[in-house]
């Protein structure tokens, strides 16, 4: 009977470890499980980000294809916008969140450049608008470059 109850309590330890992460984790953590065989850069889990820029300039506008695991797509710079977006994705925070309500930023225009992001990133949907018309906006902006142009003042950032 004792070995009856161990071999079910392990068994139902084992499951709930399988349930409690979701597929879009394993696919980004580059695991399978017999619930979710798909690998990364397969299936419906491969992050990927249409970006339409306007206005920015230097050849920088159009609309472009992000694939993200492996890196590839039509955007100019797929393994650097790839790495900006790592390195800004955290848990529990909105790497395209708007800039906070209410905040205070400083009264400069950053140029007529905007951009619109939609697709998935990290298993979320999004659907992102950016232009540069105060501090904050040109903050949340260039925090992503490059995988939007580099527009003003940045140096050794293809736009």
């Amino acid at each position: 009977m004792r070995r009856l109850l161990l071999g079910a309590a392990a068994s139902v330890a084992a499951a709930g470890s399988l349930t409690v992460v979701p597929p879009a984790a394993y696919a980004q953590a580059g695991g399978t499980s017999p619930l979710f065989p798909v690998g990364p850069g397969n299936g419906p889990d491969r992050d990927h980000l249409t970006v339409t820029v306007r206005n920015a300039g230097g050849g920088a506008d159009g609309t472009f294809e992000l694939y993200c695991g492996p890196d590839g797509g039509s955007h100019p710079d797929p393994r650097g916008a790839c790495a900006a977006l790592e390195r800004d994705t955290r848990w529990g925070q909105d790497v395209f969140a708007p800039a906070p309500e209410g905040g205070f930023c400083t009264m400069q225009y950053g140029g007529p450049a905007t951009a619109h992001v939609t697709g998935t990133w990290a298993g979320r949907r999004v659907d992102a608008t950016y232009d540069r018309r105060d501090g904050c906006q040109i903050s949340r902006w260039d925090r992503l470059v490059p995988l939007l142009p580099g527009v003003g003042g940045q140096r050794g950032v293809k736009a």
